[in-house]
């Protein structure tokens, strides 16, 4: 199997305890050598702390460490303060979003989109940070259509963004189909698909109807039927997703990136089975 860069995503932790535990999976998933880990952040902002600290953390932990970025309801003020609060933690990497809105709060703020976000960084920062933006390969749920959806990815890239790290999704054509289509709109840039291993079939099912993942029927049906089997689940989950992953490597997918949920087992067995 080719070998391809990877990198994982966490979640910065709520507890003392999911704290301590994230450390240790960050060690296990440390021996793959991943190119960075990025850390997600809450909707309109409200994880900022803990996203930072952890972010500060891998950093010194000796692996690069990328923070998301969300602009809504953010102030041009607000976002200039947090881009030099990383720059001297030594962070050069964004993950820049337009973000989730809180629950019961208009839009707000002083950016519409995520290209506003990174035209901004660009026009203070300069090349300080390397931007990833977020991409759908099965349309972002609110976009009008697949061509608008990707118009705004274009406009995020002509803004400066230097890579783009997809949603996560089953079907290999559907990723295929993406990358052909943004090359013909003139999106230049690496766009990595994100994995998402298969655990847990009722957080599958809550997450995908959430962002507008496609699962597909004949998965879903077989993660039904295996009710409350963990073990099955995880071993059939495991299959799925490796298959993938070694359909988007043959394709030629510049780099995987994992979304862990904070977890290492299933991340570690995929790269194993990968030979990652």
């Amino acid at each position: 199997m080719k070998q391809i860069p990877i990198s994982f995503e966490f979640f910065p932790p709520k507890t003392p305890e999911g704290a301590e535990k994230l450390r240790t999976v960050r060690q296990q998933l440390y021996a793959i050598k991943p190119e960075f880990c990025s850390v997600t952040y809450g909707a309109g902002g409200s994880t900022q702390v803990g996203t930072f600290s952890t972010v500060q953390e891998i950093q010194q932990e000796g692996t690069p460490a990328a923070s998301h970025f969300s602009c809504v309801g953010a102030t041009r003020e607000g976002v200039r303060t947090q881009l030099k609060q990383l720059q001297d933690m030594g962070i050069t990497r964004l993950v820049a979003l337009r973000g989730d809105l809180p629950s019961g709060h208009g839009l707000g703020g002083e950016f519409q989109y995520a290209s506003d976000l990174v035209a901004f960084v660009r026009a203070e920062m300069g090349d300080v940070f390397h931007i990833e933006v977020a991409g759908y390969p099965e349309m972002h749920p609110q976009a009008r259509s697949p061509e608008a959806d990707l118009k705004a990815l274009k406009a995020k890239v002509d803004a400066g963004a230097n890579g783009v790290i997809t949603q996560y999704f089953f079907k290999p054509d559907a990723y295929f189909r993406f990358v052909d289509d943004a090359q013909r709109m003139g999106i230049n840039v690496p766009i990595v698909p994100g994995i998402m291993p298969i655990s847990s079939s009722t957080q599958l099912m809550r997450f995908s109807d959430a962002c507008g993942a496609e699962i597909p029927r004949w998965v879903r049906l077989r993660l039904q039927a295996f009710g409350d089997d963990t073990q099955s689940i995880q071993a059939f989950g495991h299959e799925v997703v490796a298959q993938l992953c070694q359909r988007l490597i043959q394709g030629g997918a510049p780099s995987l990136h994992f979304y862990t949920m904070n977890q290492s087992a299933a991340v570690l067995a995929l790269c194993k089975a990968l030979q990652l």
